[in-house]
Order: C-alpha cells, then sequence, then structure tokens
C-alpha cells in the first residue's frame, strides 16, 4: 500500500486558489478577498494564510500591491539575459519590448562604489536608473555607473530601452578589453521590493557587469535585479571546428 503524504494546510490553501486561478474561476486582475477573510474562510491563523499566498507570489500567480491587497496577476512577458563571453557587448535583452522610464544623476562615488569602480572616495559619476514597466507593473531595475567624462551628456533622451544606452555609452568611451559579469540569486532587498511591487520573500536574479578598458580602468558597471518569478538567463559559448572535433 502506497502512503500519500497529506499537504500542509499553505500548500493545500495555496492549491485550491491556484486552481480557481488556472481554471478561470479567479481572473486575472481580480482582487482577492483581504487575509482576514481567506484565514476565516479555510479555517487557518494568517500566519498560514500569508505563506500559502507567498507560494502563489513566488509563481507569479498572486500580487501584493501595498495598501491594496492581493490580486490575481496578469500573465507575465518573461525577461531574458543574454550574456557570457559570446555576447560581450549586450548586458541585457528583454524578450519583448517593454516601457522603460530612465532617471539620469549626478552623484558623487561612495563605498561599496569606489570598489565597483575603482575610483576615488567622492570621484564625479553619472548614475542611469532604468525601470521597466509592462503596462502599469514593474517588471526589472537597472542601476548603471559611468565616470562623468565618459557619460553621454544626456542619456535619458530618446532613449527607450538599456540596450541603447549601451550602444550610446560606447561612442563615448575606449574599446573594452574585458567585461565581468557576476550573477547570483538572493532575496530584494526592501527598497527593491518596494519598486518592483514584489515581495521580499521572492527570489531576484541579481546581475552585476564591470566593463574595463586597455589600461585597466573601469569604464562601466550595471546593477541589475530581475525577479526571478519571470526571468531566465542563457549563456552560449561558441566552440570553433578544431574544439568540435573528437580526437581521433
Amino acid at each position: 500500500m502506497v502512503i500519500r503524504p497529506v499537504p500542509s494546510r499553505r500548500h493545500a490553501i495555496a492549491d485550491d486558489l491556484r486552481h480557481q486561478i488556472s481554471t478561470g474561476h479567479l481572473k486575472a486582475g481580480v482582487r482577492l478577498p483581504s487575509e482576514a477573510q481567506l484565514a476565516t474562510r479555510y479555517t487557518v491563523s494568517t500566519p498560514t494564510l500569508r505563506s500559502a499566498l507567498a507560494l502563489l507570489q513566488g509563481e507569479g500567480l498572486v500580487e501584493k500591491i501595498h495598501g491594496k491587497g492581493n490580486f490575481v496577476r496578469r500573465p507575465l512577458r518573461r525577461i531574458t539575459y543574454l550574456g557570457g563571453v559570446a555576447e560581450p557587448t549586450t548586458w541585457t535583452t528583454f524578450s519583448a519590448p517593454l516601457r522603460v522610464t530612465t532617471r539620469t544623476t549626478n552623484i558623487e562615488a561612495t563605498s561599496p562604489l569606489t570598489t565597483l569602480l575603482n575610483v576615488p572616495l567622492c570621484s564625479p559619476l553619472t548614475e542611469v536608473l532604468h525601470i521597466a514597466h509592462e503596462g502599469t507593473t514593474p517588471h526589472s531595475l537597472a542601476r548603471i555607473y559611468a565616470p562623468r567624462d565618459l557619460a553621454p551628456a544626456d542619456p535619458s533622451a530618446a532613449t527607450p530601452s538599456p540596450e541603447q544606452i549601451a550602444v550610446r555609452s560606447a561612442d563615448h568611451r575606449p574599446p573594452l578589453v574585458e567585461v565581468q559579469e557576476r550573477l547570483s540569486a538572493r532575496l530584494p532587498t526592501q527598497e527593491e521590493a518596494t519598486v518592483l511591487r514584489i515581495s521580499t520573500s521572492l527570489a531576484v536574479l541579481s546581475l552585476t557587469r564591470v566593463a574595463t578598458e586597455a589600461t585597466g580602468r573601469v569604464v562601466e558597471a550595471a546593477l541589475l535585479v530581475l525577479p526571478g518569478d519571470r526571468t531566465e538567463a542563457l549563456f552560449i559559448t561558441r566552440l570553433n571546428a578544431e574544439e568540435r572535433t573528437p580526437n581521433a
């Protein structure tokens, strides 16, 4: 006889709500009953109910908007990051066009930017902040830093995407000899979760890209935060014919 494990209450609640969403009983954009009402309906404590909702938030099925409640999320566009040695000049590519808002600020280097860009404290930098949106929903967050003498005069003008920022920045800097990309999964900071309107329990894909020219000077550093419920990373290594041929 096979004994099947009994699902926990939070998983049972998540399964029920997931089924209602997948069958269309709960439609995209609909506000769920309050957490207190759902806890009463499922006869569980509020922490257990919130734990169940966190599972659905992590899957991208439910979105919690501060001060408004929990909503059934519309299907999310996937973000594909193309990186690695095969694509050294493209630091991010979206799988579908998104609306990008850009804000440019002149700042002075503080820690940890001094370490990241290898510049003295208070060095003049330009910060370009990108927030990508699908409709009104934030989709990704990126900050690009460059020494002020290498930054475009007005990166935000007629620049609808991060890719075009990268192209325009290339016109103002020496040729690159090295691009380092560090990729990790982590929980978002409270600020990142607020900007992206995600739960602090939803993992994000965190990318740090540092571009260096021939003298060893760091000419650009990019910090990219992508919510884990809609992101994948693709790295391609192209082998030459000699490497593809097995030894006889």
